[in-house]
């Protein structure tokens, strides 16, 4: 895949979390590790998606160098970095602050597993970071804490983290992140949430080997 390549790919997908209110304003951001050349590119600091092209992708080395880019990458680049450091496996990386996955990170509440998707999508139980400010490197440390085992995490009084192997596997978990997020709350208005059972869980592991 070439340069050109990686930029529309990562901004067609920016574009989609965006306007499926994956975040909003400036926040949140995505990146896609170029394995190759050892870089990543990332979406910029500050600028409104609305207005957002290729030519505003930001290719950064893993240590936070700017390679080509005329902006700043995002200021969560760490959180980028730790992950890939961590996870060879994983070559895309999608960080929301969809509202009701943000709702159970502020309350420090793991999403249990309530829905099958949630088994091939995310893995596991979604669970909560610790908390770090944002834009520092242990917000990285802590979610890789947390996705041990798990393609999605929540990031306590922050948002959400969605890995992949591509791009569109880590926005798909992002996306299932939030569904299960938003059913968990309406199904609470309305009566007592319940799990899938765990034997029926690992029959379905079994399945899916």
């Amino acid at each position: 895949m070439n340069k050109q390549n990686y930029r529309e790919i990562l901004l067609t997908y920016t574009k989609k979390a965006y306007e499926n209110k994956l975040f909003a304003g400036t926040s949140g951001n995505l990146s896609i590790y170029d394995d190759e050349n050892d870089c990543i590119y990332i979406t910029p600091s500050s600028i409104p998606y609305e207005n957002m092209t290729c030519e505003d992708m930001v290719v950064i080395t893993m240590d936070g160098t700017v390679l080509e880019g005329k902006h700043q990458p995002s200021s969560e680049w760490k959180l980028h970095t730790n992950i890939y450091k961590e996870r060879k496996e994983i070559k895309a990386v999608v960080h929301t602050h969809s509202p009701y996955a943000t709702t159970f990170a502020v309350a420090n509440m793991p999403i249990p597993m309530i829905l099958v998707e949630m088994l091939p999508s995310i893995g596991d139980t979604v669970q909560v970071a610790g908390f770090a400010l944002p834009g520092d490197e242990k917000v990285g440390i802590e979610a890789v804490k947390a996705l041990e085992g798990r393609k999605g995490c929540l990031l306590k009084n922050h948002g959400a983290v969605a890995i992949g192997e591509e791009i569109e596997s880590a926005y798909i978990t992002a996306v299932y992140i939030e569904d299960a997020a938003r059913i968990y709350y309406l199904a609470s208005t309305v009566g007592t949430v319940g799990e899938i059972p765990e034997e029926q869980l690992e029959i379905f592991r079994q399945r899916m080997k």
